[in-house]
């Protein structure tokens, strides 16, 4: 089985738990604050995206990237988006179409994987989301290369990204434990304790993979802020673990 795949199944596991923010699906109230006009929404733990990075969506061709879950993309269907979503996750799909099914909006749900040449012509979309999402794959330029071949002309790519000190910590984010970068697919030892503990396989990405990924794809920066963790020791301190860009595609 892929590593992507495995990962997927054990998103799965966490999304019938419901104990993470991030597998809870919007409530009809946000759906009609979405539906009139507040359609900011979060790539990161904490902070939303500032409304300045998004334009009117409505009519907008947008890619939800590893988005499931209910959330991005009923907030911009609900502001009149017409979303396509991508995610490897069952579970995370079915609640996208279960958001709509209950608003009564329209939503192409495709089970896919972004390490993957993605199922869509050139210039398809005005907008992608992608929420934090990508310490679960290993090589993330060639998933900015398809982002940028996707975007049409004056696209945009709004990117949650998780630092990759976040993975130099202990779970409770008090101590330093592991040295850089953190990738189980070539440290045994961290693939036993993966596989012994049944946890996705996940991997630490730098600043010049992550930022210097999206310009080497062709895509000019315009916006980045810092986010936490949304909770532990170091959310407490405002230690920022995270960042979101926005990035777009050159006329």
């Amino acid at each position: 089985m892929k590593y992507t795949e495995r990962n997927g199944n054990i998103i799965n596991d966490w999304a019938a738990e419901d104990s993470l923010n991030w597998t809870k699906p919007v409530d009809h109230e946000r759906f009609l604050q979405a539906k009139a006009g507040d359609y900011a929404f979060t790539l990161t733990p904490v902070k939303r995206v500032p409304m300045s990075w998004i334009p009117s969506v409505r009519d907008l061709a947008v890619l939800g990237l590893a988005a499931g879950g209910g959330q991005q993309m009923a907030v911009l269907s609900a502001a009149g988006a017409k979303c396509t979503l991508l995610d490897i996750s069952d579970a995370q799909l079915a609640a996208d179409r279960e958001v709509a099914e209950r608003e009564g909006y329209d939503i192409t749900i495709i089970k896919g994987d972004m390490t993957e040449r993605f199922p869509f012509p050139d210039a398809s979309f005005d907008l992608i989301v992608n929420p934090v999402s990508n310490q679960y794959i290993r090589d993330v330029y060639p998933v900015f290369e398809e982002c940028a071949r996707v975007l049409k002309p004056g696209g945009i790519l709004l990117c949650g990204l998780p630092t990759a000190n976040y993975f130099a910590l202990d779970d409770d984010t008090r101590r330093v434990m592991q040295s850089l970068p953190y990738d189980p697919l070539s440290d045994p030892e961290l693939y036993e304790e993966a596989m012994a503990g049944n946890f996705t396989l996940q991997f630490s990405h730098t600043l010049e993979e992550q930022i210097g990924g999206q310009l080497k794809a062709g895509l000019t920066l315009t916006g980045i802020y810092e986010d936490t963790c949304g909770e532990g020791p170091l959310h407490e301190m405002n230690i920022p673990m995270f960042i979101a860009t926005r990035s777009v595609k050159k006329e």
